[in-house]
Protein backbone atom coordinates (compact mmCIF):
# COMPACT_ATOMS: atom_id res chain seq x y z
CA UNK A 1 0.00 0.00 0.00
CA UNK A 2 3.00 2.53 1.09
CA UNK A 3 4.65 1.74 -2.13
CA UNK A 4 1.50 2.18 -4.16
CA UNK A 5 0.90 5.67 -2.54
CA UNK A 6 4.75 6.52 -3.15
CA UNK A 7 4.01 5.55 -6.68
CA UNK A 8 1.00 8.00 -6.92
CA UNK A 9 3.02 11.16 -5.28
CA UNK A 10 5.95 10.35 -7.40
CA UNK A 11 3.42 11.00 -10.35
CA UNK A 12 1.42 13.58 -9.46
CA UNK A 13 4.85 15.60 -9.12
CA UNK A 14 5.98 14.55 -12.60
CA UNK A 15 2.93 15.34 -13.99
CA UNK A 16 3.23 18.66 -11.74
CA UNK A 17 6.61 19.36 -13.43
CA UNK A 18 5.70 18.79 -17.05
CA UNK A 19 2.63 21.37 -16.95
CA UNK A 20 5.26 23.69 -15.15
CA UNK A 21 7.90 23.24 -17.97
CA UNK A 22 4.68 23.74 -20.30
CA UNK A 23 3.60 26.47 -18.77
CA UNK A 24 7.26 28.10 -18.88
CA UNK A 25 8.10 27.54 -22.42
CA UNK A 26 4.34 28.51 -23.58
CA UNK A 27 5.46 31.85 -21.33
CA UNK A 28 8.73 32.55 -23.29
CA UNK A 29 9.79 35.46 -24.88
CA UNK A 30 10.44 34.84 -28.61
CA UNK A 31 12.97 36.97 -30.68
CA UNK A 32 13.37 35.94 -34.68
CA UNK A 33 16.18 37.40 -35.79
CA UNK A 34 16.98 37.95 -39.88
CA UNK A 35 20.59 38.16 -41.33
CA UNK A 36 19.83 39.97 -44.20
CA UNK A 37 20.51 38.59 -47.64
CA UNK A 38 22.30 35.54 -48.67
CA UNK A 39 24.46 32.94 -50.53
CA UNK A 40 23.65 34.27 -54.66
CA UNK A 41 22.37 37.82 -53.02
CA UNK A 42 25.58 39.17 -51.31
CA UNK A 43 24.35 42.81 -50.52
CA UNK A 44 26.71 45.50 -50.38
CA UNK A 45 30.24 44.72 -51.03
CA UNK A 46 33.04 46.99 -50.60
CA UNK A 47 36.82 46.69 -50.29
CA UNK A 48 36.45 43.06 -49.72
CA UNK A 49 33.94 43.42 -47.39
CA UNK A 50 30.64 41.44 -48.11
CA UNK A 51 27.05 42.54 -46.39
CA UNK A 52 25.91 38.79 -46.11
CA UNK A 53 28.46 37.68 -44.38
CA UNK A 54 28.71 40.66 -41.72
CA UNK A 55 24.47 40.64 -41.00
CA UNK A 56 24.82 36.50 -40.73
CA UNK A 57 28.21 36.98 -38.08
CA UNK A 58 26.05 39.63 -36.07
CA UNK A 59 23.11 37.66 -35.52
CA UNK A 60 24.36 34.41 -34.64
CA UNK A 61 26.48 36.63 -32.29
CA UNK A 62 23.34 38.23 -30.66
CA UNK A 63 21.49 35.13 -30.67
CA UNK A 64 24.15 33.16 -28.71
CA UNK A 65 23.56 35.96 -25.95
CA UNK A 66 19.88 35.50 -26.26
CA UNK A 67 20.03 31.95 -26.24
CA UNK A 68 21.78 32.18 -22.63
CA UNK A 69 18.00 33.20 -21.42
CA UNK A 70 15.90 30.38 -20.42
CA UNK A 71 13.38 32.38 -20.62
CA UNK A 72 13.63 33.82 -24.50
CA UNK A 73 13.54 31.44 -27.35
CA UNK A 74 15.29 32.52 -30.68
CA UNK A 75 14.41 31.78 -33.88
CA UNK A 76 16.76 32.08 -36.91
CA UNK A 77 15.73 33.28 -40.42
CA UNK A 78 18.66 31.47 -42.03
CA UNK A 79 22.11 30.20 -39.38
CA UNK A 80 24.49 29.45 -42.91
CA UNK A 81 24.80 31.32 -46.13
CA UNK A 82 21.47 30.61 -47.61
CA UNK A 83 19.09 32.53 -49.81
CA UNK A 84 15.61 32.95 -48.61
CA UNK A 85 12.41 35.16 -49.81
CA UNK A 86 11.49 37.85 -48.08
CA UNK A 87 8.07 36.85 -47.62
CA UNK A 88 9.63 33.49 -46.18
CA UNK A 89 11.68 35.31 -43.45
CA UNK A 90 8.75 37.08 -41.98
CA UNK A 91 6.55 33.82 -42.28
CA UNK A 92 9.41 32.41 -40.27
CA UNK A 93 8.68 34.82 -37.47
CA UNK A 94 4.81 34.57 -38.02
CA UNK A 95 4.41 30.86 -38.11
CA UNK A 96 6.85 30.73 -34.74
CA UNK A 97 4.32 33.38 -33.17
CA UNK A 98 7.45 35.16 -32.39
CA UNK A 99 7.18 38.77 -30.51
CA UNK A 100 9.79 40.72 -32.35
CA UNK A 101 11.09 40.41 -35.40
CA UNK A 102 14.90 42.11 -36.43
CA UNK A 103 16.40 42.39 -39.22
CA UNK A 104 20.46 42.81 -39.74
CA UNK A 105 21.13 45.12 -42.82
CA UNK A 106 24.89 46.63 -43.48
CA UNK A 107 24.19 50.29 -45.44
CA UNK A 108 26.18 51.32 -48.64
CA UNK A 109 26.80 54.70 -50.19
CA UNK A 110 28.82 56.06 -53.68
CA UNK A 111 29.49 58.88 -51.25
CA UNK A 112 32.39 56.77 -49.08
CA UNK A 113 32.51 59.32 -46.50
CA UNK A 114 28.85 58.45 -45.19
CA UNK A 115 28.86 56.62 -41.77
CA UNK A 116 26.78 56.20 -38.95
CA UNK A 117 23.65 53.98 -38.09
CA UNK A 118 20.05 53.75 -38.75
CA UNK A 119 17.13 51.88 -37.47
CA UNK A 120 13.45 51.42 -39.27
CA UNK A 121 10.33 50.39 -38.91
CA UNK A 122 7.58 49.34 -40.97
CA UNK A 123 5.67 52.67 -42.55
CA UNK A 124 5.25 54.92 -45.95
CA UNK A 125 7.88 58.00 -45.99
CA UNK A 126 8.05 60.49 -48.66
CA UNK A 127 11.80 61.12 -47.44
CA UNK A 128 13.38 60.57 -50.77
CA UNK A 129 16.63 58.65 -48.63
CA UNK A 130 14.64 57.13 -46.72
CA UNK A 131 12.95 55.56 -50.17
CA UNK A 132 16.65 54.80 -51.49
CA UNK A 133 17.18 52.71 -48.69
CA UNK A 134 13.71 50.54 -48.97
CA UNK A 135 14.20 50.59 -52.75
CA UNK A 136 17.75 49.07 -52.67
CA UNK A 137 16.98 46.31 -49.88
CA UNK A 138 13.59 45.45 -51.80
CA UNK A 139 15.50 44.61 -55.17
CA UNK A 140 16.31 41.56 -53.35
CA UNK A 141 12.84 40.40 -54.67
CA UNK A 142 14.29 40.33 -58.26
CA UNK A 143 16.37 37.08 -57.34
CA UNK A 144 13.18 34.78 -56.83
CA UNK A 145 11.68 32.96 -58.68
CA UNK A 146 8.19 34.24 -59.74
CA UNK A 147 8.54 37.22 -58.16
CA UNK A 148 6.26 39.00 -60.61
CA UNK A 149 3.37 36.59 -59.64
CA UNK A 150 4.40 36.57 -55.96
CA UNK A 151 4.47 39.80 -55.43
CA UNK A 152 1.71 40.93 -57.53
CA UNK A 153 1.07 44.79 -57.62
CA UNK A 154 4.29 45.70 -55.77
CA UNK A 155 6.86 47.11 -58.14
CA UNK A 156 10.64 47.29 -56.06
CA UNK A 157 12.15 50.24 -58.15
CA UNK A 158 8.52 52.44 -56.59
CA UNK A 159 7.98 51.83 -53.07
CA UNK A 160 5.26 53.69 -52.76
CA UNK A 161 3.58 51.39 -54.48
CA UNK A 162 3.21 49.48 -51.02
CA UNK A 163 0.22 51.86 -50.70
CA UNK A 164 -2.11 49.87 -52.46
CA UNK A 165 -1.28 46.40 -50.39
CA UNK A 166 -2.42 46.15 -46.90
CA UNK A 167 -0.25 47.07 -44.28
CA UNK A 168 -0.25 46.18 -40.55
CA UNK A 169 1.58 49.03 -40.19
CA UNK A 170 -0.63 50.72 -37.75
CA UNK A 171 -1.21 47.54 -34.82
CA UNK A 172 2.76 47.30 -34.22
CA UNK A 173 4.14 50.72 -35.57
CA UNK A 174 4.18 52.29 -31.15
CA UNK A 175 5.95 49.27 -29.89
CA UNK A 176 8.38 48.68 -33.17
CA UNK A 177 9.51 52.31 -32.86
CA UNK A 178 9.94 51.65 -28.80
CA UNK A 179 12.42 48.42 -29.78
CA UNK A 180 14.15 50.23 -32.78
CA UNK A 181 14.87 53.08 -30.69
CA UNK A 182 16.67 51.24 -27.94
CA UNK A 183 18.49 49.70 -30.46
CA UNK A 184 19.72 53.62 -31.87
CA UNK A 185 20.19 55.00 -28.14
CA UNK A 186 22.68 51.72 -27.68
CA UNK A 187 24.85 52.53 -30.82
CA UNK A 188 25.00 56.22 -29.89
CA UNK A 189 25.39 55.42 -25.78
CA UNK A 190 27.29 52.92 -25.94
CA UNK A 191 29.01 52.39 -28.80
CA UNK A 192 29.09 56.12 -29.32
CA UNK A 193 28.30 55.66 -33.17
CA UNK A 194 26.55 58.12 -35.47
CA UNK A 195 22.77 58.15 -35.47
CA UNK A 196 22.06 59.13 -39.07
CA UNK A 197 18.49 61.37 -39.30
CA UNK A 198 18.38 61.91 -35.93
CA UNK A 199 16.42 59.55 -34.71
CA UNK A 200 13.85 55.83 -35.40
CA UNK A 201 13.26 56.34 -39.54
CA UNK A 202 10.23 54.82 -41.58
CA UNK A 203 10.15 53.00 -44.97
CA UNK A 204 8.26 50.57 -46.73
CA UNK A 205 10.87 47.44 -46.68
CA UNK A 206 8.93 44.33 -47.68
CA UNK A 207 11.13 42.23 -45.26
CA UNK A 208 9.15 43.83 -42.42
CA UNK A 209 5.30 44.69 -44.28
CA UNK A 210 4.18 40.89 -43.78
CA UNK A 211 5.86 39.91 -40.33
CA UNK A 212 2.56 40.53 -37.85
CA UNK A 213 4.48 41.68 -34.47
CA UNK A 214 6.82 44.26 -33.31
CA UNK A 215 9.64 44.52 -36.17
CA UNK A 216 12.50 46.50 -37.35
CA UNK A 217 15.25 46.58 -39.68
CA UNK A 218 18.88 47.54 -38.88
CA UNK A 219 21.50 49.30 -40.60
CA UNK A 220 24.37 48.74 -38.43
CA UNK A 221 26.51 50.95 -40.72
CA UNK A 222 28.67 51.66 -44.23
CA UNK A 223 30.32 48.85 -45.66
CA UNK A 224 31.65 51.60 -48.25
CA UNK A 225 33.16 53.43 -45.46
CA UNK A 226 36.57 52.43 -45.52
CA UNK A 227 37.14 52.99 -41.86
CA UNK A 228 33.69 52.08 -40.85
CA UNK A 229 33.57 49.09 -43.19
CA UNK A 230 36.59 47.46 -41.56
CA UNK A 231 35.16 47.44 -37.77
CA UNK A 232 32.23 46.09 -39.24
CA UNK A 233 33.96 43.28 -40.74
CA UNK A 234 35.96 42.84 -37.48
CA UNK A 235 35.28 40.31 -34.61
CA UNK A 236 35.19 43.05 -31.86
CA UNK A 237 33.05 45.20 -34.32
CA UNK A 238 30.71 42.75 -34.44
CA UNK A 239 30.65 41.89 -30.94
CA UNK A 240 29.93 45.11 -29.95
CA UNK A 241 27.08 45.10 -32.08
CA UNK A 242 25.89 42.62 -31.04
CA UNK A 243 26.17 43.05 -27.59
CA UNK A 244 24.26 46.91 -28.32
CA UNK A 245 21.02 44.72 -30.00
CA UNK A 246 21.33 42.36 -27.22
CA UNK A 247 20.78 44.71 -24.42
CA UNK A 248 17.76 46.58 -26.38
CA UNK A 249 16.24 43.46 -26.84
CA UNK A 250 16.25 42.86 -23.51
CA UNK A 251 15.15 46.18 -22.22
CA UNK A 252 12.08 46.06 -24.70
CA UNK A 253 11.28 42.55 -23.19
CA UNK A 254 11.38 43.84 -19.84
CA UNK A 255 9.10 47.18 -20.69
CA UNK A 256 6.82 45.27 -22.91
CA UNK A 257 6.66 41.68 -22.14
CA UNK A 258 7.82 40.39 -18.02
CA UNK A 259 4.98 40.03 -16.31
CA UNK A 260 2.08 39.66 -18.78
CA UNK A 261 -0.29 36.71 -19.33
CA UNK A 262 0.85 34.36 -22.15
CA UNK A 263 -2.38 33.19 -22.18
CA UNK A 264 -3.83 36.43 -24.51
CA UNK A 265 -6.47 36.68 -26.32
CA UNK A 266 -4.77 39.03 -28.73
CA UNK A 267 -4.39 37.08 -32.59
CA UNK A 268 -1.32 34.93 -32.39
CA UNK A 269 1.41 35.75 -36.15
CA UNK A 270 0.64 32.45 -36.85
CA UNK A 271 -3.19 32.24 -37.01
CA UNK A 272 -2.90 35.26 -39.48
CA UNK A 273 -1.10 33.29 -41.55
CA UNK A 274 -3.88 30.77 -41.65
CA UNK A 275 -6.50 33.64 -42.68
CA UNK A 276 -4.52 34.94 -45.18
CA UNK A 277 -3.61 31.60 -46.82
CA UNK A 278 -7.53 30.89 -46.94
CA UNK A 279 -8.49 34.07 -48.48
CA UNK A 280 -5.77 33.63 -51.03
CA UNK A 281 -7.30 32.94 -54.48
CA UNK A 282 -5.98 29.83 -55.85
CA UNK A 283 -5.09 29.55 -59.79
CA UNK A 284 -6.66 27.38 -61.66
CA UNK A 285 -3.59 25.36 -63.00
CA UNK A 286 -2.52 24.80 -59.29
CA UNK A 287 -2.01 21.50 -57.53
CA UNK A 288 -3.45 22.83 -54.31
CA UNK A 289 -7.13 22.55 -53.05
CA UNK A 290 -8.56 25.45 -52.36
CA UNK A 291 -10.46 25.67 -49.22
CA UNK A 292 -13.52 26.96 -48.83
CA UNK A 293 -13.99 29.75 -46.87
CA UNK A 294 -16.12 29.55 -43.73
CA UNK A 295 -19.20 31.96 -43.50
CA UNK A 296 -18.33 35.28 -41.80
CA UNK A 297 -20.48 35.69 -38.66
CA UNK A 298 -21.07 39.42 -37.98
CA UNK A 299 -22.77 40.47 -34.57
CA UNK A 300 -24.02 43.88 -33.17
CA UNK A 301 -22.77 45.53 -36.95
CA UNK A 302 -24.62 46.84 -39.98
CA UNK A 303 -23.56 47.34 -43.07
CA UNK A 304 -22.19 51.04 -42.78
CA UNK A 305 -21.86 52.79 -46.31
CA UNK A 306 -18.42 54.72 -47.00
CA UNK A 307 -15.64 54.65 -44.55
CA UNK A 308 -15.68 53.60 -41.09
CA UNK A 309 -13.23 53.29 -38.41
CA UNK A 310 -12.67 50.68 -35.21
CA UNK A 311 -10.53 49.67 -33.11
CA UNK A 312 -9.85 45.83 -32.94
CA UNK A 313 -8.86 45.17 -29.14
CA UNK A 314 -8.58 41.49 -29.58
CA UNK A 315 -9.33 38.46 -31.23
CA UNK A 316 -9.62 34.70 -29.94
CA UNK A 317 -11.11 31.06 -30.44
CA UNK A 318 -13.52 31.83 -27.82
CA UNK A 319 -16.78 33.21 -28.36
CA UNK A 320 -17.74 36.14 -25.88
CA UNK A 321 -21.26 37.70 -25.48
CA UNK A 322 -20.36 41.65 -26.26
CA UNK A 323 -21.16 42.61 -23.44
CA UNK A 324 -19.33 45.86 -21.20
CA UNK A 325 -18.74 42.90 -18.78
CA UNK A 326 -16.73 40.80 -20.89
CA UNK A 327 -14.44 43.96 -22.42
CA UNK A 328 -13.15 45.85 -19.63
CA UNK A 329 -16.28 48.13 -19.20
CA UNK A 330 -15.98 49.05 -23.26
CA UNK A 331 -19.52 49.78 -24.80
CA UNK A 332 -19.99 49.30 -28.44
CA UNK A 333 -18.60 46.03 -29.26
CA UNK A 334 -18.54 44.27 -32.42
CA UNK A 335 -17.59 40.76 -33.49
CA UNK A 336 -16.88 38.94 -36.65
CA UNK A 337 -16.07 35.73 -37.50
CA UNK A 338 -12.81 35.04 -39.62
CA UNK A 339 -12.14 32.17 -42.29
CA UNK A 340 -9.93 30.77 -40.48
CA UNK A 341 -12.75 30.40 -37.41
CA UNK A 342 -11.05 33.26 -34.95
CA UNK A 343 -13.23 35.57 -33.68
CA UNK A 344 -12.30 39.19 -33.55
CA UNK A 345 -13.87 41.65 -31.16
CA UNK A 346 -13.74 45.73 -32.49
CA UNK A 347 -14.51 48.50 -30.07
CA UNK A 348 -16.40 52.13 -31.18
CA UNK A 349 -17.32 52.50 -34.73
CA UNK A 350 -16.47 56.25 -36.48
CA UNK A 351 -15.61 58.26 -40.24
CA UNK A 352 -13.54 60.10 -38.28
CA UNK A 353 -9.99 59.16 -38.52
CA UNK A 354 -8.79 61.72 -35.26
CA UNK A 355 -12.06 60.48 -33.47
CA UNK A 356 -10.51 57.09 -34.33
CA UNK A 357 -7.28 57.24 -32.86
CA UNK A 358 -9.26 58.99 -29.00
CA UNK A 359 -11.08 55.14 -29.48
CA UNK A 360 -7.66 53.78 -29.66
CA UNK A 361 -5.68 55.66 -26.19
CA UNK A 362 -8.99 54.89 -24.48
CA UNK A 363 -8.93 51.07 -25.34
CA UNK A 364 -5.48 51.18 -24.15
CA UNK A 365 -6.53 53.05 -21.08
CA UNK A 366 -8.08 49.67 -20.49
CA UNK A 367 -5.58 47.22 -20.76
CA UNK A 368 -5.82 46.58 -24.28
CA UNK A 369 -2.17 47.41 -25.32
CA UNK A 370 -2.06 45.89 -28.35
CA UNK A 371 -5.23 47.84 -29.75
CA UNK A 372 -5.00 49.34 -32.73
CA UNK A 373 -7.48 50.99 -35.89
CA UNK A 374 -8.76 48.93 -38.69
CA UNK A 375 -11.14 49.99 -41.43
CA UNK A 376 -13.92 49.40 -43.47
CA UNK A 377 -15.75 50.88 -46.80
CA UNK A 378 -19.22 50.06 -47.32
CA UNK A 379 -19.00 47.12 -45.08
CA UNK A 380 -15.53 45.42 -46.73
CA UNK A 381 -12.42 45.74 -45.18
CA UNK A 382 -9.94 47.58 -46.65
CA UNK A 383 -6.26 49.25 -45.45
CA UNK A 384 -6.26 52.17 -43.15
CA UNK A 385 -4.23 53.56 -45.63
CA UNK A 386 -6.84 52.68 -48.23
CA UNK A 387 -9.31 54.31 -46.25
CA UNK A 388 -7.55 57.47 -45.45
CA UNK A 389 -7.29 58.29 -49.63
Amino acid sequence: MNQRISTIITCFFVLLFSLSMAWSQNGKFKVALDAGHGDHDFGAVYNGHIEKNINLAIVLKVGKLLEKHNNIDVIYTRKTDVFVDLIERANIANRADANIFVSVHCNANKNTAADGTETYVMGMSKNASNLEAAKRENAVITMEKDYKQKYEGFDPKKPESMLGMTIMQEEFLENSIALAAKIQDNFVKLLGKKSRGGGVKQAPYMVLHKAYMPRVLIETGFVSNPVEGARLDSEEGQSEIAEAIYKAILSYKKDNFDGEDAASDNVKPSQRVEEVIVNTPVKKDSVVKKTEPKKVLVENEKPTKGVVFKIQISASAKKLETTPSNFKGLKSISMTQTPAGLYKYMYGETANYEEAKRLLTEAKSKGYNQAFIIAFKDGKSVSVQEALK
